[in-house]
């Protein structure tokens, strides 16, 4: 069992392509938990293991992997970068209250690690900063550090010096104990020693800045410096300690993890300079009867309290529900109580992740992450606590799905296991949503972007056996009248025995946008007898469904049947179903029928350099601009568009921006379609009728 102060929960944060996970490889293999080093480009990672992330080279789902280092125990956390997968980043950041944040001066901050960066500030977050590709990274990487900062609005500071730029990079100056490390090759072996002269007089004036850095976050030390003009390298460690773990200070470490230099420093660093589960804080929920606040600290004879961050689903091993366990102990076999759904249950085995294995434990103590298996009622986002002392943590931050595809199942087969598999991803990814639609019968899976769309979509195959083909979804259109009309539905026939008649009146007109649908019966003195009634009413809604123009269903209509007729003998409830649909349709062609389209409200954020071009792309959507506001160094534009001009939006945005524009999208209204549009719908519908009856 771990000494909790001897514990660091560290997050690797970082935009898509930063090196993230190959830094995570190159930590693993340094402090011996893996027998080789892991690389991301061969699919030999122990962090990248899911088949889609092999095949993409890229971090696709957070994973977690434990290290120990100088009797420490380290327990990393990757997490995704690219836009698509934020969610589960931002989701993850629960778990830790540490991280190493990847930077690249050479291609500055990109929106995912603005994002990233503001959620770990909102989150007391404690950070390195670390500079993983220095093989790349030219000369001039202080301005590029400068701008990162500045844009994030944090203050940086150097705590080590490079040794040499780009294929002559070769090892680091410590600032704090001005000693040098030169490594030897790619072995991860370095040589501690003396700074090199043509570096003393720089690595003197950086050590000064970082001693002024320092002393500046406390007013007794900023006296101390100033009568003493230095500070021991214990004193300066300590100090260094106390403002990174208040958010005061970013120190920033070099190395390159393709080539191991510099990760047994950072190692060092995340011990010397990142907090214990005991320095991060009380963590702060509320009772969930009376709502009063509630606080945990990070104790284990405290009483227990857990939140779970994400839930893994394998069809054989079953269910895995990721928690950091906030105070207190857990235990194999253990009951507890679930103050979200306000059940109790008992846990299975208690396993702590090593990147796809699973290593058994029998207790975890508060700071701790560990992974339940096979748990029954307990969701992403739940907090588990003792039900004598109950407490409920925030849940999980909600996210819009950005672009949604139809999913057109292959065989008969495939029909039956898409909403099953389906249903299951959605437990492990809260950013997916499936639905059927009512009006177009297709499977609509919505998501972060295309991507997001097509991993899930391989998963779905590799994992639940469902082949699919996606489809761009078609836009839900609905048709309605502006005007109104009168019109007869008769209907007569005789063919020899049992004839059918039924003759109705009936007037349409227009409704309020959003009133959907009313039928008003003013029939007086039995013209239609009442036993019909409902069968024209029915006949109506029938007609509705399956509209005029283009096959659209039709809202916002009051159909009113005022007069008619019937037989004795041949009048039916189908006949006069069958004529009140024929008087309706009759009705509203004369009633100037018009096909709405969806409205879609959206906010995009862009960098102020893109906003031309993203506010005249939107115009040529159709769009309506309806403000901007200034936020940080982006622009946040809002604008209503109608939905069949945005359904690939999240491609061409990240085409605009180079990837740093982002949007939500929810709907807002529907809309008169523009006449100059109403023939091609109307073409394309019919169409897709004709090919949907010929298969």
């Amino acid at each position: 069992m771990i000494e909790i102060d001897k514990l660091r929960n560290v997050g690797i944060l970082g935009h898509g392509g930063s090196g993230k996970t190959s830094l995570g490889d190159a930590m693993l293999f340094a402090a011996g938990a893996t027998a080789r080093l892991g690389k991301v480009a061969d699919g030999t990672s122990a962090l990248d293991f899911e088949p889609e992330e092999i095949h993409r080279h890229s971090t696709l789902s957070t994973a977690l992997h434990s290290l120990a280092w100088k009797k420490n125990r380290v327990c990393l956390v990757d997490t995704p970068g690219q836009s698509p997968f934020i969610p589960d980043t931002l989701n993850s950041m629960r778990a830790f209250r540490s991280a190493v944040f990847l930077l690249s001066p050479s291609t500055g901050v990109r929106v995912e690690a603005e994002r990233l960066w503001q959620r770990a500030n909102d989150l007391k977050v404690s950070r390195i900063g670390f500079v993983s590709k220095m093989e790349r990274e030219k000369s001039g990487f202080k301005e590029g550090l400068e701008s990162i900062f500045s844009s994030l609005e944090a203050k940086g500071v150097l705590m080590q010096m490079p040794i040499g730029s780009e294929e002559n990079f070769k090892g680091v100056v410590d600032l704090v104990t001005m000693k040098a490390y030169l490594f030897e090759g790619d072995t991860g072996k370095y040589k501690e020693g003396d700074i090199p002269g043509d570096l003393a007089a720089d690595a003197q004036e950086m050590r000064v800045q970082l001693l002024e850095a320092v002393a500046e976050t406390d007013d007794l030390l900023l006296e101390t410096y100033l009568e003493a003009q230095d500070m021991a390298p214990e004193a300066l460690k300590s100090a260094l300690r106390a403002a990174v773990i208040e958010g005061k200070l970013v120190p920033v470490l070099f190395g390159s993890a393709l080539h191991q230099v510099g990760i047994p420093q950072l190692l060092d660093a995340i011990i010397d300079y990142l907090p214990s589960p005991l320095e991060e804080g009380d963590f702060t929920g509320s009772n969930p009867v009376t709502k009063e606040p509630e606080t945990r600290k990070c104790d284990p004879n405290a009483p227990f309290s857990a939140y779970v961050f994400k839930t893994l689903i394998d069809p054989f091993a079953g269910k895995l529900s990721l928690m950091r366990v906030i105070s207190g102990r857990i235990t194999q076999d253990m009951t507890v109580y679930n103050s979200n759904k306000q059940v109790r249950e008992k846990l299975g085995h208690l396993f702590r992740l090593e990147g796809k294995k699973q290593e058994p434990v029998q207790e975890a103590l508060a700071g701790e992450i560990v992974a339940a298996a096979k748990t029954k009622d307990i969701s992403s986002g739940d907090t588990l606590c003792d039900e004598k002392a109950p407490v409920q943590f925030d849940g999980l931050e909600h996210f819009t799905q950005l672009i949604s595809f139809a999913l057109e199942p292959k065989t008969k087969a495939d029909e039956e296991k898409v909403p099953q598999g389906l249903h299951k991803l959605m437990e492990e990814d809260p950013t997916i949503d499936m639905h059927r639609d009512t009006q177009t019968r297709e499977f609509i899976l919505a998501g972060m972007g295309q991507l997001h769309i097509e991993v899930v979509v391989e998963k779905l195959h590799r994992k639940y056996g469902a082949n699919v083909e996606l489809k761009a979804p078609k836009v839900p259109y609905k048709e309605t009248i502006k005007g109104s009309a009168n019109a007869q539905g008769r209907l007569k026939k005789q063919s020899g025995g049992r004839g059918q008649f039924a003759d109705t009146w009936l007037k349409v007109e227009p409704l309020p946008r959003g009133k959907g649908f009313e039928f008003v019966d003013q029939i007086v003195g039995g013209a239609v007898p009442r036993n019909y009634i409902p069968a024209v009413e029915k006949g109506i809604r029938e007609a509705m469904v399956e509209g005029f123009l283009a096959g659209y269903q039709m809202v916002d209509v009051r159909a009113t049947l005022y007069d008619g007729s019937y037989h004795d003998v041949d009048s039916s409830d189908i006949a006069f179903k069958i004529a009140a649909s024929m008087g309706f349709k009759a009705a509203v062609e004369k009633a100037k029928p018009v096909i709405l389209e969806p409205i879609m409200h959206m906010e995009i954020t862009v960098p102020d350099e893109n906003m031309g071009d993203v506010i005249g792309d939107l115009n040529s959507r159709r769009g309506k601009v309806e403000g901007m506001e200034t936020k940080s160094h982006s622009e946040v534009i809002k604008a209503r568009v109608p939905m069949a001009e945005v359904l690939k939006y999240s491609q061409d945005l990240n085409s605009m921006t180079s990837g740093r524009g982002s949007f939500t999208m929810e709907f807002s209204h529907y809309a008169e379609l523009p006449p100059h549009l109403v023939d091609k719908v109307v073409k394309d519908s019919k169409a897709a009728h004709e090919t949907h009856k010929a298969s």
